[in-house]
């Protein structure tokens, strides 16, 4: 999501400046890939590029891609290939060992339905969405579709030229995705053209609540704004949850905890870490957070001995835990990666939150045996894979 957003203000930067701007968009990949499809770069005129399609092996030639696209005011898609391992006679030295599609799309800023238009739509809720590129793979001289149509919950926005049978099949393509919360590409062959589809899966940016304001809350704050997540500090003293002491927090209240929750717009992608460095506090936020039914993450920091001291006293006051309470408290929060300093407590704290919310078992990358990048199918086998790693 933060990718998307930087995508947006280079946008809105270069239409005031009257600069012509490109979107460029990895819609397929074959073998091995830096970016997974749905990866955007914007490129400017003037040879500006905000996001990433590649390891930076590809934004070279991307360049030269986007002012053709530019100049032509048609969209093209290109293909990489480099499965013969001689890459060097491409004179983008991908290194990958695959075949990569990158479509360009030149950007109408007078069109309501044009693809940063759609991002735009997409971002400015807190929303699930798809979106939806059409291109054709078997006819690599035709100009595809491009990024034409976005889903969200109960709506869509299109600016799709085909039949309404193939609109509404590649709808239903779209809105399957976003049930299954998953991106996929499918092929379709309509009387009216054959395609292949990239259904891209988008979920909100990450939403942290750092409940207390301490000094070891800051890199916290400054590291997942680097993350682009959507930051809210809390804590009951006025003198520590500051504008001044967080100014990369998109929200500081000072609030009891009894004043917190109706605050906050709390959904799925909601993370909280405990942090006051007073008990009470502590104990009084995870009482009111517990049965919250969308949170998925609540770390404690501190030692066990406090987590299990704070679990004892709410069973005693009558309310238990079920396992399903257990399963979102994090204590003592993050990885375990030899953290002493607030830095490495923040990235300890940080890694842990993007491990859970990304269904994925913490390992090292070198002893993986599938891809890198979760596909439709292991999706759904890290997810199986991470509730077993919890539950030992």
């Amino acid at each position: 999501m933060k990718e998307i957003k930087d995508i947006i203000r280079a946008f809105d930067l270069a239409q005031q400046q009257g600069i012509k701007t490109a979107l460029a968009t990895v819609v397929h990949v074959e073998g091995s890939s830096y970016r997974r499809p749905g990866a955007r770069m914007l490129i400017t005129e003037d040879g500006k590029l905000t996001g990433a399609i590649s390891g930076g092996c590809l934004e070279g030639d991307a360049l030269r891609k986007a002012l053709l696209a530019i100049n032509e005011g048609k969209n093209k898609l290109v293909t990489y290939d480099t499965t013969d391992d001689d890459d060097a006679k491409f004179g983008i030295q991908l290194g990958c060992n695959g075949i990569v599609r990158i479509l360009f799309e030149p950007i109408a800023a007078g069109n309501p339905h044009n693809p940063i238009e759609l991002l735009k739509a997409l971002t400015s809720l807190r929303q699930k969405g798809v979106v939806t590129t059409l291109f054709n793979l078997d006819n690599p001289g035709y100009t595809p579709p491009g990024t034409c149509v976005l889903h969200l919950d109960g709506t869509a926005r299109s600016s799709l030229h085909l039949s309404d049978h193939s609109k509404s099949e590649i709808f239903a393509g779209a809105e399957l995705a976003l049930l299954e919360e998953s991106p996929a590409i499918k092929s379709y062959a309509f009387d009216d053209g054959s395609f292949t589809v990239l259904f891209d899966f988008i979920r909100p940016a990450l939403s942290l609540v750092i409940l207390g304001a301490g000094n070891d809350a800051i890199p916290l704050a400054d590291m997942a704004y680097l993350l682009g997540w959507q930051i809210t500090v809390i804590d009951g003293r006025p003198n520590y949850a500051t504008k001044q002491r967080f100014p990369k927090a998109d929200k500081v209240l000072v609030a009891r905890p009894e004043e917190v929750v109706p605050q906050l717009e709390i959904d799925q992608q909601t993370a909280f870490v405990l942090m006051s460095h007073n008990y009470n506090y502590d104990l009084k936020m995870l009482s009111l957070l517990l049965p919250q039914d969308d949170i998925r993450y609540i770390g404690m920091l501190g030692p066990k001995s406090k987590l299990n001291r704070m679990i004892a006293e709410l069973g005693a006051g009558g309310t238990y835990l079920s396992p399903e309470d257990h399963q979102k408290i994090y204590g003592p929060v993050g990885l375990d990666i030899g953290a002493e300093t607030a830095e490495e407590i923040a990235l300890s704290i940080l890694s842990e939150i993007k491990t859970i919310f990304s269904s994925r078992v913490c390992q090292h990358l070198r002893d993986k045996t599938t891809s890198i990048h979760a596909t439709t199918h292991n999706v759904a086998t890290q997810k199986e894979e991470s509730l077993a790693f919890q539950n030992e």
